[in-house]
């Protein structure tokens, strides 16, 4: 990490530059629900969503650890800084016969973009997966994210045309479920 200074408006401010070797990735763990929680608010205040938010600290806690997880997640941090946050869980195809990965959610701050975190730890998921017998990668992007589909394709997760995600929610779910 470097310091850096910058006139801004007359006055001297000072800001700190990060490298890629500063980016450290690790599992997340029980404490960092409160992380990710402002992490996915902040995803979904810069996707102009943030109201669509409902999950809680308690709910990442209690579903997001321990034997029966639902997701696991990967942390990179800047020395104490979040610079990226994924969100992901085990998926299996019945028509390859392999299991894989589908990433729910990416998140990098926006002070830590243009360093390949991102990238990072879409690496880190892929290699966790193939770990695990995995040799695919899922995942979807809101349609007006376009950096994030520029990423993608550049590492070779590509628009998949002969797919189509389909969703029930809420009370639609419900009625599914018997309710």
């Amino acid at each position: 990490m470097s310091l850096r200074l910058l006139a801004v408006k007359g006055k001297t401010v000072t800001t700190m530059q990060h490298s890629t070797a500063d980016i450290r990735i690790r599992a997340g763990e029980p404490g960092d629900a409160d992380t990710i929680h402002n992490a996915i608010l902040a995803m979904g205040r810069g996707l102009e969503m943030a109201d669509k938010v409902t999950c809680t600290v308690d709910e990442y806690r209690r579903f997001g650890f321990g034997p029966n997880a639902a997701f696991h997640s990967l942390i990179a941090e800047a020395g104490a800084d979040l610079a990226g946050l994924c969100l992901f869980f085990p998926i299996f195809s019945t028509w390859r016969g392999r299991p894989g990965v589908f990433v729910q959610d990416l998140y990098v701050d926006d002070r830590f973009r243009g360093l390949g975190i991102g990238e990072r730890l879409l690496r880190e998921v892929a290699t966790w997966s193939k770990a695990r017998g995995g040799d695919y990668l899922r995942l979807e992007v809101d349609v007006e994210n376009f950096p994030a589909q520029r990423l993608y394709e550049r590492i070779g997760i590509t628009w998949q045309t002969k797919d189509r995600a389909h969703a029930a929610y809420g009370e639609a779910f419900g009625a599914l479920a018997g309710d």
